[in-house]
């Protein structure tokens, strides 16, 4: 420790993520933003549920992606193959929309699909006149 000339007590202080000298307030744990960002992101890495928060969340975008992909006019049908063979993945969705006819609709955020008879898929995009429930 050294004593400083307004008779206060400075201690030499060590970031906690690079190790470097830090000067500044006495409560600071971080030499820079990029080391605090740094130490946080390398806290949710080791996060078993933030692992499993961002597996969901890649394979929800990646859903949605194929949705958007295979159905650029909004409204296409095609046979379930096809989306399995593009990866997509049937058990991940973010909510679904049931219709008074008794229908199903699985969404990936904004786009769904309706799964009909004979292995084909109705790919839909969302329609602001629909309610979701």
């Amino acid at each position: 420790m050294e004593t400083g000339s307004d008779n206060n007590i400075k201690e030499n202080r060590s970031c906690l993520q690079c190790g470097s000298v830090m000067t500044g307030r006495v409560d600071k744990k971080f030499c820079s933003d990029q080391c605090r960002a740094t130490a946080g992101n390398r806290r949710k890495d080791q996060d078993i549920g933030e692992q499993l928060i961002k597996e969901i969340n890649l394979r929800l975008r990646r859903n949605r992606y194929l949705l958007h992909r295979l159905s650029p006019e909004g409204k296409t049908t095609l046979r379930r193959e096809v989306l399995e063979q593009a990866g997509f993945d049937f058990r991940y969705f973010t909510y679904l929309y049931r219709t008074q006819k008794g229908n199903t609709y699985y969404f990936c955020y904004d786009y769904g699909y309706l799964l009909l008879e004979d292995e084909k898929v109705l790919i839909v995009n969302w329609q602001p006149y629909m309610e979701r429930s």
